[in-house]
């Protein structure tokens, strides 16, 4: 028998005899190809499954994401909205700044007075006043206390030596004389 009859018997066996395809199909190692093409398959479905599970996590994600970018949009319309708020009352008001600059004059003035009612001089009132708050933040230890003393000749209102702290009370100079004196008592 020649080969050419042999394959064409060997393919016509394969086509009509079931038991004979299956033992072929054992010695060629199909079947393990199979069974390795099955595994293929189960991991393959495995990692759809992990597919789909993160594309449903991105979708949440993704819808938390455009929460919060909802939240931003709404605070900083806030903020905005805060601002001009802020700017449309610093026009009419004025910035806070000079508000606090405008309260300490009116403080000043309104101490010189009240000093004088209370039988204390501005500058002892302004001493007393200042070593207080001074303590209070920390700036002098408790039971330092400013003093008036003379420097060169020279009256000066507040002074303490540690820390090193010097001043001049003035409510206002009226004359030029009073000028001079600040700018000597400065030098």
């Amino acid at each position: 028998m020649e080969l050419s009859e042999l394959k064409a018997k060997i393919l016509a066996l394969l086509k009509v005899d079931e038991e004979f395809r299956y033992a072929v199909a054992g010695m060629i190692g199909y079947d393990e190809i199979l069974k390795r093409l099955q595994k293929h398959d189960e991991k393959f479905e495995e990692i759809l499954a992990q597919i789909k599970e993160i594309r449903e996590s991105q979708n949440r994600l993704e819808n938390r994401v455009g929460s919060l970018e909802k939240s931003v949009n709404s605070l900083e319309k806030r903020v905005d909205s805060l601002e001009k708020s802020v700017n449309s009352l610093d026009k009419r008001v004025g910035s806070l700044e000079e508000r606090v600059d405008s309260l300490a004059s009116a403080m000043i003035a309104g101490f010189a007075e009240i000093s004088k009612f209370a039988g204390i001089t501005f500058e002892e009132f302004v001493r007393k006043f200042l070593t207080a708050s001074l303590q209070k933040l920390g700036q002098i230890p408790q039971g330092a206390e400013l003093t008036r003393t003379l420097i060169d000749g020279e009256e000066v209102d507040i002074f303490l030596e540690d820390p090193l702290i010097v001043g001049e009370v003035t409510a206002h100079a009226e004359t030029a004389q009073e000028v001079q004196k600040l700018i000597r008592k400065a030098d």
